[in-house]
């Protein structure tokens, strides 16, 4: 594998970063997850546009371009013969003091992995997921705003493990107003009386780049799509549930807290989005 660092490709064995690096001791920087299928990176563009946010929100000025980074992240594709697999962009603060203060930190560092991976068992897809509403709540925007896709992922570890202790693979989580935010790392609809509804940005549901695809595809095929604040009383009497991201997909959820979704089966709707949504990823994307 040749994983590319501040420009240049080193072996995985060979790939390091400092221990001083701010990324890694305080989660300081953001990351793209980035799918490539059939021989091209899918929603490249959407992607870099949401890192090029994230760094703005937290002051960050990235050391390359945008095409700069397309280009390197294709590069990175194209080095490792990734036809179908997954890519993640890393870009820390640097490597500074042992201090706090980001000050001292002079050089950002990009980081681009390309590799495969499997979020979900196949038998997943094919019956859905049984899930669980956790303790942990979603960061309030006036602390850590759930829009910024930042290295610091301890709220969304703790609700993982939350759900691994309940014995379920992913979990809902809500906000401080109780209403639902989303996964642990993904984004989740609900399905009733044939329109799609999901948890907008402001209840602290990221950007999602598979959300607004799903959103499209679904606008396209005539299907309604609301983004109200939703309860854990809407999920318990939704006819289909599913969740969205660039890992997952789409994976259909078919009991949460012990109520079952619908028929308990994947639904009608749930499955047409995932058709179209592949049938998408093998004809777009930048060429590798």
């Amino acid at each position: 594998m040749k994983i590319f660092i501040d420009g240049k490709f080193y072996r995985d064995r060979a790939a390091k970063i400092s221990v001083f690096d701010h990324g890694l001791l305080y989660g300081d920087g953001i990351f793209e997850g980035i799918r490539a299928y059939n021989g091209r990176v899918f929603k490249l563009k959407e992607h870099i546009d949401r890192l090029f946010a994230s760094a703005k929100a937290i002051l960050l000025k990235l050391p390359m371009t945008h095409a700069e980074l397309m280009r390197a992240t294709v590069e990175t594709c194209r080095r490792n013969k990734i036809r179908d697999g997954y890519v993640r962009l890393v870009v820390t603060r640097g490597i500074g003091s042992l201090g706090l203060n980001p000050k001292g930190c002079k050089r950002p560092s990009v980081i681009i992995i390309a590799d495969r991976i499997q979020l979900y068992p196949p038998e997943f897809y094919q019956r859905g997921l049984d899930i669980i509403t956790v303790p942990t709540l979603r960061n309030l925007h006036g602390a850590l705003n759930p829009a910024i896709k930042s290295l610091n992922y301890l709220n969304n570890i703790l609700a993982k493990i939350e759900a691994n202790n309940g014995g379920c693979e992913e979990a809902v989580m809500l906000n401080a107003e109780g209403y639902v935010a989303e996964g642990t790392g993904d984004n989740l609809f609900i399905v009733r009386n044939g329109a799609l509804a999901t948890p907008p940005p402001s209840a602290g549901a990221l950007y999602g780049i598979t959300r607004q695809t799903v959103i499209e595809l679904a606008q396209q095929a005539g299907l309604g799509v609301s983004e109200p604040n939703l309860t854990r009383y809407d999920l318990f009497n939704a006819d289909e549930c599913f969740l969205t991201g660039t890992g997952a997909e789409i994976v259909p959820v078919v009991k949460i807290d012990g109520r079952v979704i619908g028929s308990g089966r994947p639904g009608a709707i749930t499955r047409r989005l995932e058709e179209d949504y592949r049938a998408l990823t093998k004809i777009s994307g930048e060429p590798i």
